[in-house]
């Protein structure tokens, strides 16, 4: 049985789509859904050049 996302009052991250392009791990999106149903920034291609690698970009 198919279930929807549930409601949250928190808006999904924004990532920049042109990094995300060619990413195999979010596969183009940019975000990736946590065990939790959380939606994240994808850490493989969303992280920001020469920052911590926990670091990700704010949209």
């Amino acid at each position: 049985m198919a279930h929807g996302a549930h409601r949250s009052p928190l808006l999904p991250p924004r990532p920049d789509l042109g990094l995300a392009r060619d990413c195999e791990v979010c596969l183009g999106w940019g975000t990736v859904i946590t065990r939790d149903g959380d939606h994240e920034l994808c850490h493989a291609c969303q992280a920001l050049p020469g920052d911590d690698e926990d670091a990700v970009r704010q949209g």
